[in-house]
């Protein structure tokens, strides 16, 4: 999974769709905490690790919210966005679980341009 940058919109005004060359990257860290691995040592190509503590934040918040996280489908980027904030984006994607489908909870992952390729950086798991 090649990522290299294509252009995507610096917009500091309006929150757009998440782009198309991103969702295969959040629907790889989704998958991940579906499965109970919450990426310390991430094996996703430019998606940071996790620290412990973070990790450990991501899979209590997950596990107190109840219900079982599942993969991401298609709906999801109906009404997941980003925003451009000067330096980086900030992505909130929206995350679904087994028994109500679009849940609540959301992720959110800041995305640096850095020598041509995304940087992920995750940030948390919650409910705004």
């Amino acid at each position: 999974m090649e990522n290299i940058a294509v252009p995507v919109a610096k917009d500091e005004e309006n929150e757009l769709p998440v782009p198309e060359i991103w969702r295969p990257v959040f629907c790889e860290i989704v998958k991940s905490f579906s499965n109970k691995n919450y990426l310390l040592k991430s094996t996703i190509p430019n998606v940071n690790s996790l620290s412990i503590s973070d990790a450990k934040y991501i899979e209590d918040y997950i596990e107190s919210y109840g219900e079982e996280l599942i993969e991401l489908p298609s709906e999801t980027w109906d009404s997941s966005i980003y925003l451009w904030m000067g330096s980086h984006w900030n992505v909130i994607v929206d995350l679904w679980t087994l028994s109500e489908g679009l849940s609540d909870l959301v992720l959110t992952v800041k995305v640096y341009e850095v020598n041509d390729k995304y940087l992920f950086n995750i940030e948390m798991v919650y409910v705004p």
